[in-house]
């Protein structure tokens, strides 16, 4: 007997697997985007016990930090709008942590955001870079 397991949505169950590699994708057209834009990936996927940074990128002399969130509509708002308080609280953890390791001090950095929107599984999603989407909260 064969079990799936479903992420559930609002109103509609969406298969795990059907999440994760719409999510794999839009991290694909990201970095793409990315390097279009003069970015130099450094590293994907940076993952502690504290969270996880989708992309590490350069980006003249700046260290970059980029969350990607992508989109197959627009019914519960953009894909920008869902990095909330708790993301980014995380992202700024996970950042110090990558810093950290990579005994890296006094580097300029920033948070940006790709938004990838891929209406109706269109092969050409909407993309957009956010820079400087947030900066980090001194409380912490």
């Amino acid at each position: 007997m064969k079990f799936e397991f479903f992420r559930w949505k609002k109103s509609e169950a969406e298969p795990a697997a059907v999440h994760l590699k719409r999510g794999a994708e839009g991290e694909d057209f990201a970095v793409r985007a990315l390097k279009k834009a003069h970015y130099k990936i450094v590293e994907r996927n940076f993952r502690t016990p504290i969270g996880e940074i989708d992309v590490v990128a350069r980006q003249k002399d700046c260290l970059v930090f980029v969350e990607v969130r992508t989109r197959s509509s627009i019914d519960y708002g953009l894909p920008q709008e869902t990095v909330d308080a708790r993301k980014r609280e995380r992202m700024c953890k996970t950042a110090l942590w990558y810093l950290q390791k990579n005994r890296i001090e006094d580097a300029p950095c920033r948070f940006d955001v790709v938004a990838v929107l891929r209406k109706d599984g269109k092969a050409k999603p909407e993309i957009e870079i956010i820079k400087d989407a947030f900066r980090p909260e001194q409380r912490w």
